[in-house]
């Protein structure tokens, strides 16, 4: 058995922000991950624009996690994105806002800015082991490795395993088994940031790829605005994501194709072609409907009603059937995890004293936009700075004599 002062289990953003912690206050960091490489989802996930945070409100921001932002808030203040962007710019990566307020790097890909970060905690005195895979045991921890089997028996532990998507990048939930065998209290996995599944008629079939753009969506008791993408398997899209919650409890899922304009007003512009044209016609022409929004209101709506209002009330509230989420490993994130009661207040887990948790371990969900990153970055903040304080109880009695 091997004894180690701190160790990180978990190589994406929560463990490397819960290691330069641990480093900064002095702690022996060893920071070990089953892939071969570091921060795998990190990379895919700047491949189209590495969304770092978004500036906005700090209220306005917490909200956006819905349940979980009263108790992410003090770890949300400790990191705000203003601290997202200024440890960017630390790291030589400048950054920049688009218009909606969702903050990238000017490189607009992660690579850069993991290898400036990993190239820094390297300096910092971080050994790391990759093709260690965690197998369960938390007094030791045990692992497989390209070497054998190893025990390691660290002074205080942080662990940074994400949560149950994108599993060849590593997220594959695994952990979980082991620690609800441990005694650890946790939210069952589900889709987050995830298309919905669609049965299509085939005349649907040349419109898949198609973007729906500058359309509002809701479902419950949420609304959103943005874009969808018309798929093979149904919709997906950023403007869809954010209703993940209501759509998993099994909500309608409606479209307003013309958020910008009244039905008073959508009605009137119909009323004016009515009888010149069939209605494909008078969609194209009076309301300037593209098509693939016209053929999503054929699909669903069918037989389109002629009265104009009714027409109108269509476009500003099309109900699209569905047959709920699409698949946990086709989402971007997951809800579930650890919940917040078998943690304390510096997410150490109440029935493992020394061991901690960050990022998608926890049982939070918020939407694509730059939310998802910080509050992993957050967390691993928080649990390594209570970490490196961390000491066991018969050691705070020697301290104290």
């Amino acid at each position: 058995m091997d004894d180690c002062d701190a160790l990180v289990v978990g190589g994406g953003p929560a463990g490397l922000m819960a290691a330069e912690a641990l480093l900064d206050a002095g702690r022996g960091v060893l920071l070990v991950d089953h892939k071969p490489s570091l921060a795998r989802k990190f990379l895919m996930a700047g491949k189209s624009g590495l969304n770092l945070t978004k500036r906005e409100e700090l209220p306005d921001f917490r909200a956006a996690y819905g349940d979980a932002a009263a108790w992410l808030a003090p770890m949300l203040d400790a990191l705000p994105p203003d601290g997202i962007e200024a440890w960017a710019e630390g790291l030589g990566q400048e950054v920049f806002a688009g218009s909606t307020g969702r903050v990238f790097p000017r490189a607009m890909k992660a690579s850069p800015l993991l290898r400036a970060w990993l190239a820094r905690l390297t300096d910092k005195g971080l050994e790391t082991r990759t093709r260690w895979r965690w197998t369960g045991g938390m007094a030791p921890f045990r692992f497989d490795t390209p070497e054998g089997a190893r025990d390691i028996a660290p002074r205080v532990a942080v662990l940074a395993l994400g949560g149950a998507s994108w599993r060849r990048l590593g997220s594959d939930g695994a952990w979980a088994d082991w620690l609800g065998r441990d005694g650890v209290a946790l939210a069952p996995f589900a889709p987050a940031n995830v298309g919905v599944g669609v049965h299509w008629s085939a005349h649907m079939t040349r419109h898949f790829g198609a973007p729906l753009k500058n359309i509002a969506l809701s479902a419950g008791a949420l609304r959103s605005r943005g874009e969808a993408v018309i798929s093979k398997t149904g919709l997906e899209g950023g403007g869809l994501y954010p209703l993940s919650p209501a759509l998993r409890e099994g909500a309608a899922l409606r479209i307003d194709l013309m958020p910008d304009l009244d039905v008073a007003t959508l009605a009137r512009r119909l009323a004016r072609m009515r009888g010149k044209d069939s209605q494909s016609n008078r969609l194209r022409k009076a309301l300037k409907l593209p098509p693939a929004a016209q053929a999503l209101l054929m699909e669903c709506a069918r037989p389109l009603p002629d009265a104009p209002e009714a027409l109108a009330r269509l476009v500003k509230a099309l109900t699209i059937p569905h047959d709920g989420l699409r698949p946990m490993d086709e989402a971007i994130s997951t809800a579930g995890g650890i919940r917040q009661g078998a943690l304390d207040a510096g997410l150490m887990l109440r029935a493992h004293p020394g061991v901690f948790a960050a990022g998608e371990m926890l049982d939070w969900e918020a939407p694509t936009g730059g939310y998802l990153l910080t509050a992993c970055l957050a967390t691993g903040l928080w649990a390594g700075r209570h970490a490196a304080g961390w000491a066991p109880p018969d050691q705070d009695r020697a301290a104290a004599r």
